[in-house]
């Protein structure tokens, strides 16, 4: 029998055909993996201190405190409350694409994981919306909490597949304009646009308040071209097609893509941002990890 924790691969979890079951399934496994880890909760704020023990992170110590008092005290966190959060979930067809027959495709993995981001939310009591982009601003839901919510999040989320082309600009600056309350906003997609729109609209987001977080999830197929001899690349949003040798554009094609990943870290971060890159064979609790790490990194 499989256990909870067996559904943070992404092969074992695409088995499970109904999200809220994957959902349960990841969270279920990472909050077991978080057992006597350094993570606090997912939106942390300070709370008090308290003497320090055998055992504590030493980045919670509070140094201001030992040079006044000569005695180590670690600051403890709680939970923020009150939170609205928005799950942003690139819906384009460029999602829709797996580089292998018995992948999860970069929409499902997505999905999964914003499935995931809002039963934790969901648990700790923040209020969770959701907006779909892709060639704009899509179908999106207020913030509200509740388990009610949680399953119409779901329902919108589930089946859903890749279509139309990208312009996440467009839908990310008809999301800043909309949304006046601010919020956090966790966007997952694979960020295959141009970046300098892209960024300007992520500006946008930031100027008005909300607090930004990007996972850009890639198949480790396109981000490797691992591929050989003669092949047919084709756009999935345009269907254009050109003959190449994989061999002959490896190397520029990957110093390409690492370009364009670095160029959204850089302007994510510059924005006081969590960047967060992904491929769709990374397990969930390494993805979940990682956005922690950043948000403690921040605080």
């Amino acid at each position: 029998m499989l256990t909870a924790e067996q559904y943070l691969n992404p092969v074992v979890a695409a088995r499970v055909r109904r999200l809220d079951l994957r959902a349960k399934f990841i969270v279920e496994g990472f909050l077991a993996g978080l057992h006597d880890s350094p993570y606090r909760g997912f939106s942390l704020e300070f709370s008090e201190h308290r003497r320090y023990a055998p055992g504590d992170d030493p980045a919670d110590l509070d140094w201001t405190v030992w040079a006044r008092t000569d005695r180590l005290f670690v600051r403890t966190f709680q939970a923020e409350t009150n939170l609205a959060a928005y799950l942003v979930v690139d819906t384009s067809r460029s999602m829709a694409w797996a580089g292998r027959p018995d992948a999860m495709t970069k929409g499902e993995y997505a999905t999964a994981l914003a499935a995931a981001l809002s039963l934790l939310l969901a648990r700790q009591g923040d209020a969770v919306g959701l907006a779909l982009v892709g060639e704009g601003l899509g179908r999106m839901l207020r913030p509200r909490g509740g388990r009610r919510q949680l399953v119409r999040i779901l329902a919108e989320l589930a089946g859903r597949e890749g279509a139309g082309r990208t312009d996440l600009a467009a839908g990310l600056h008809a999301l800043a304009r909309r949304v006046k309350r601010r919020s956090l906003m966790l966007l997952v997609s694979d960020l295959l646009d141009e970046p300098e729109g892209v960024l300007a609209a992520m500006a946008h987001l930031a100027h008005r308040g909300h607090d930004l977080v990007v996972f850009q999830v890639l198949d480790a197929a396109e981000r490797d071209l691992d591929a050989a001899g003669p092949v047919v690349l084709e756009d999935p949003e345009t269907g254009a097609a050109v003959e190449t040798d994989a061999d002959a554009i490896r190397g520029a094609y990957r110093r390409r893509l690492e370009a364009l990943v670095a160029q959204y870290e850089r302007g994510v971060r510059g924005l006081r941002g969590d960047f967060v890159s992904v491929t769709t064979s990374t397990p969930f609790d390494v993805a979940l990890r990682r956005f922690l790490r950043e948000r403690k990194r921040r605080m």
